[in-house]
């Protein structure tokens, strides 16, 4: 396992600096708009160097079995749909259909995918029969898109990602003796992305001026959202699962909770779901005045205190009932804090000493997408 931490953290750094130069030639580079504020042309390649950091620690280390090949093939194709987007901007119709087809893969190639829901409404286990593969085609689609449309400040999508990596390692861990779990897919591919993650915050969040900053771009973030909900499906179904479905809802609250309220209010004003805006709970918070450090600060507590209440409610065994209500409620609460955000962010910056002109600066040094 050392191995493993070890080589993929060093060919995540290596592959970005290998790939930066290149990156300006292709025009694989994110360019600051009204959108987008931030100094310059950033290079759009953290996520194709997190994959190409797994592949080689796979090749090199990992057991070669047909599960790795599945996963390492289907997140390749991914990788590729996404480096695409980065540099194309492809239609919403074409990105959907190539993650549909992704979806596919993943399901018929691996044989699992979403036949039961657990005992959520305390009626006994919810199965979905015949409706198992359309409702896993909606929840990968719904996880790689989430994990998209969160991707905004520095160091956010790395930062929540890594959560719920984390989350799921250590559930495969407590739900099997440590010296067989250490060694299985489930937890090493959440170790070997975590870690070559991390060395990607390097470019990404912790900069200095020798070091220009990257970006995890499409590619990385729809990476991630893949990676997770073919974890997510393996743990939880099977004639085995490690973990209730439910847990699954908790380790990936806040992207899937923005999504859901995002999509939600688009449609409500008769818009794309997809277009993109800057109404997202990180925006939100730098609009009343806080930084993006602190937005990120703040964003990641509350995930990780999220992952830890679906942790906790599986280790003590916590009705799924109650467990699903209190992921109902945390979706109600979000909702309410969105409609009266001014009110709660001006108490929490006298909290904690925000200065209201903070923002100004903010959005001068944002270098987020």
């Amino acid at each position: 396992m050392l191995a493993c931490l070890i080589v993929g953290y060093f060919f995540s750094f290596v592959s970005i600096k290998i790939l930066k130069p290149y990156s300006h030639k292709v025009g694989l580079v994110d360019k600051p708009n009204q959108r987008k504020n931030h100094y310059g042309e950033i290079p759009l390649i953290g996520g194709i160097a997190v994959y190409c950091s797994l592949l080689i620690t796979s090749i090199l280390i990992l057991p070669d079995t047909t599960q790795l090949r599945l996963f390492l093939f289907a997140t390749g194709a991914m990788v590729l749909v996404g480096a695409i987007d980065d540099r194309f901007d492809l239609r919403v119709r074409h990105r959907l259909l190539a993650q549909v087809l992704i979806a596919c893969l993943m399901i018929f190639g691996l044989g699992v995918y979403l036949e039961q829901l657990g005992d959520i409404f305390n009626v006994g286990v919810i199965t979905l029969g015949v409706f198992g593969v359309g409702f896993t085609i909606l929840c990968v689609l719904g996880a790689i898109n989430a994990f998209n449309m969160v991707d905004g400040i520095d160091g956010l999508v790395g930062s929540l990602s890594i959560n719920s990596f984390l989350s799921i390692m250590l559930l495969v861990l407590l739900s099997n003796s440590f010296q067989f779990a250490i060694h299985t897919f489930e937890v090493v591919i959440p170790c070997v992305i975590s870690v070559s993650i991390l060395a990607y915050l390097r470019f990404n969040l912790f900069t200095q001026k020798r070091i220009k900053k990257v970006f995890m771009g499409d590619a990385g973030s729809m990476f991630i959202g893949l990676s997770i909900v073919w974890l997510l499906t393996v743990c939880t179904q099977g004639d085995s699962p490690l973990f209730r479905p439910v847990a699954a809802l908790w380790i990936i609250a806040i992207p899937l909770i923005d999504m859901l309220t995002i999509v939600k209010r688009r449609i409500l004003r008769k818009q794309n779901p997809f277009k993109p805006d800057r109404d997202h709970l990180h925006h939100i918070f730098m609009r009343v005045g806080f930084t993006d450090r602190q937005a990120l600060m703040i964003i990641t507590a509350v995930s990780i205190s999220m992952s830890t209440i679906g942790i906790l409610g599986e280790v003590l065994k916590v009705n799924e009932s109650i467990m699903f209500v209190g992921f109902i409620l945390a979706l109600i609460c979000y909702i309410f804090f969105i409609r009266h955000v001014w009110k709660f962010t001006i108490k929490l910056r006298k909290l904690l000493s925000v200065d209201k002109l903070q923002y100004q600066d903010s959005i001068l040094k944002n270098q987020s997408k």
